[in-house]
């Protein structure tokens, strides 16, 4: 999975947003508030154009203030959102302050507008040293992201009723329109360090982003300007990024914004001229959309990351437990040794008192070995069941894990495995449970070169619905033979079945296995109505006897998978069997 380096939020760009807001928000009434991640908070405000929504993220690599689309309904119970719930109610926002060069806004809340303000809601846009705080009318923290200890700052440690103090002042100038050429020129060449360095520490609000966009659109030789030392500009160098300087400066001053993408940067928000027009969501809105997939994708391989390394933990402990049982099955086997053994002793001419006992112990160890089995077999057949469904979760994982609502689903699937077969100790769970899947299962569906409907399961719980659930008589079920994968039902109780919409069915089975990368992999066919659910066991977990055997090759599902999604109708959960 593929993720992009995220460009942060800058100085530059906080102003447009603010720009964007202050028309949009001032006033407003706040009506709700809702933490639906760890670092994010959402905020929802009704003006006279009606409810906007703001979304407030102290997260490190993607700290942001920006206005976002109506959100679904979540993290309304966590005790920062009832603290803002509860200490903003009634309250109109009045106010968005944001002085000087750093990235800190001040939301600013009174009863009515034109009384004294009676809330803050301080946002901290700082890298990994941001924060939120939410402070009553004499500035004192009521509520905050994140607590600040004495160990992590002792220059500004920050607690719940403590007065709040603003960040440590920016190093460096202002800059400032008014200021000369020679003087810019001689205060950036006062060290002789990169253009880069220079820029950055000299002047107060040069993002690293920001330096990039000022020495050139060209991402390549923006670069290399940067990396150049000062003293080794030549003259039409420095006109050329005189002239940027003077442009982004009267930008920001007549704020003029806008946004586009590409150039040096993943997006510039000053500078565009008369292509600095914003989608419709203006410029809140192109960021929205920028940071919105990028972030999901993030999310998606920490979930997936997460997930596979306690499928790995998991997999580990029911391997030792399943060797324990083997070991002891094992045991078992020497037990008419021991029978022999004890019989040798009492077939002895005169046997002793202390022979006696040493074949009554022999005999007693050896029955309890045999009463052992009845327990063993069904623990061996548990770990091996459950070993299956955990290399199977591993293959999902692998193969059909792009989208969240996969992942969230195959979260659930893992969750409910791990309970039920014992696969990692149980822990106090320290996030909140993941969001019910959807009610209905969604499998793949796609149609063979025959015009059938065929159903490819991507978890646990869809392979159980499409083989068991849904699967009709006359129905085929296909699956890698002795591989974990994805159970494959060709509709064929709908129109019969030709040669190619088996094949097709059986390629996909074997394009969905922990096989795909062989060239060629044998498939089980079997009648949808000989499928078994082994009792006790998880869900997509089935049992049948039988079935043919057809000679798949992974690479030609290919042409199924990139052809046009077909067009079905819904089936819900309740459709007859």
């Amino acid at each position: 999975m593929n993720v992009t380096t995220l460009q942060a939020i800058d100085l530059t760009t906080l102003r447009a947003v603010l720009a964007e807001l202050r028309p949009m928000l001032l006033p407003s009434r706040f009506e709700k508030a809702q933490q639906p991640a760890a670092h994010t908070l959402q905020l929802g405000l009704r003006s006279q154009q009606g409810r906007h929504w703001l979304e407030v993220s102290w997260l490190a690599e993607a700290p942001r203030l920006l206005a976002i689309e109506p959100p679904s309904r979540q993290g309304q119970g966590s005790t920062l959102a009832q603290q803002l719930q509860h200490g903003l109610a009634g309250l109109a926002l009045v106010a968005i302050a944001q002085e000087g060069w750093e990235r800190v806004v001040d939301l600013q809340f009174a009863p009515r507008p034109g009384e004294p303000i009676s809330r803050h809601l301080i946002v901290e846009l700082m890298g990994r040293h941001s924060n939120v705080f939410l402070l009553d009318g004499h500035r004192r923290v009521i509520a905050l992201a994140r607590q600040v200890r004495q160990q992590q700052s002792r220059l500004r440690p920050i607690s719940s009723g403590d007065p709040y103090a603003p960040p440590p002042p920016l190093q460096g100038d202002r800059p400032r329109t008014d200021e000369s050429l020679e003087r810019w020129r001689r205060r950036l060449s006062l060290v002789p360090v990169s253009l880069r360095r220079a820029l950055q520490q000299s002047y107060q609000g040069i993002s690293p982003s920001l330096a990039l966009q000022l020495a050139g659109d060209q991402p390549g030789e923006a670069e290399s300007l940067l990396a150049l030392p000062v003293n080794d500009l030549i003259e039409p160098q420095w006109a050329e990024l005189w002239r940027q300087w003077r442009r982004w400066l009267a930008d920001l001053e007549q704020e003029r914004y806008g946004f586009v993408t590409g150039g040096a940067t993943a997006y510039r928000c000053w500078g565009t001229g008369s292509t600095g027009c914003a989608p419709a969501g203006g410029v809140n809105g192109a960021l929205a959309a920028y940071y919105g997939p990028l972030l999901a994708s993030r999310e998606a391989l920490r979930l997936r990351q997460h997930l596979e390394q306690r499928l790995q933990s998991a997999r580990a402990r029911q391997g030792r437990l399943r060797d324990e049982q083997q070991s002891l099955l094992d045991q078992v086997a020497g037990s008419d040794a021991l029978q022999r053994q004890a019989d040798a002793l009492l077939c002895a001419a005169n046997p002793s008192r202390e022979q006696i006992g040493e074949a009554q112990a022999l005999y007693k160890r050896a029955r309890r070995l045999r009463r052992s089995l009845a327990a063993i077999r069904p623990r061996l057949e548990l770990h091996a069941r459950n070993l299956e469904q955990i290399e199977s979760s591993l293959t999902f994982l692998e193969q059909h894990a792009e989208q969240p609502g996969d992942l969230l689903a195959l979260e659930q699937d893992i969750e409910a495995m791990l309970r039920r077969g014992g696969g990692e100790p149980r822990l106090q769970r320290r996030r909140p449970a993941p969001p019910e899947p959807p009610a209905t299962p969604q499998p793949l569906e796609l149609l063979t070169p025959g015009g059938l409907r065929v159903q490819v399961g991507r978890n646990h719980r869809q392979n159980d619905w499409i083989s068991l659930r849904q699967a009709r008589r006359g129905d085929l079920w296909f699956h890698a033979q002795e591989c974990p994968g994805s159970h494959v039902v060709l509709k064929s109780s709908e129109a019969p079945a030709a040669e190619g919409d088996l094949q097709a069915a059986a390629d996909l089975a074997a394009h969905f296995s922990r096989a795909r990368g062989n060239r060629r992999v044998a498939v089980v066919m079997v009648p949808s109505e000989q499928l078994q659910r082994i009792a006790g066991a998880g869900p997509g977990t089935v049992h049948h006897r039988g079935g043919d055997v057809l000679w798949a090759e992974p690479g030609r599902a290919a042409t199924l998978l990139n052809a046009p999604p077909p067009r079905f109708p819904s089936l819900t959960a309740g459709s007859p069997p």
